[in-house]
């Protein structure tokens, strides 16, 4: 036999986060994540309103812009978990911190896009 083979008593077999570890991380982010999409949800029930309330409508950039500041937390998230589930507890925190990063950039480019042209918005 050669000197490289591995008893099977020796072999480290790499250990899973626990199941309950990674839901509580995962429903922890999950809620920030959550207020991101109600947050945005808000916004574009309000500005329909209230344009509805002086006579216009939204624009379909308008539309555009408030439907993907719904759908990109949940995009955000859904990719950041299938990214760390299976990896150790810290690297799952460091992915979805790093994915609720990119979703409060985007939120604030929407904001500041949808207040220096909030006449674009309206038809």
């Amino acid at each position: 036999m050669s000197g490289d083979a591995v008893a099977p008593e020796t072999a480290t077999v790499p250990r899973r986060t626990p199941t309950w570890l990674v839901a509580t991380i995962a429903g922890g982010f999950g809620l920030f994540y959550a207020y991101a999409v109600w947050n945005a949800l808000g916004n574009l029930i309000q500005s329909v309103q209230f344009a509805g309330e002086n006579g216009f409508v939204l624009s379909p950039i308008g539309w555009v812009i408030w439907i993907l500041a719904v759908i990109f937390p949940i995009a955000a998230f859904a990719a950041a978990f299938a990214i760390g589930y299976r990896r150790p507890a810290h690297h799952l925190i460091l992915v979805l911190l790093t994915g609720l990063a990119l979703t409060a950039v985007f939120w604030l480019n929407v904001v500041a896009y949808t207040e220096l042209n909030y006449a674009s918005l309206l038809a």
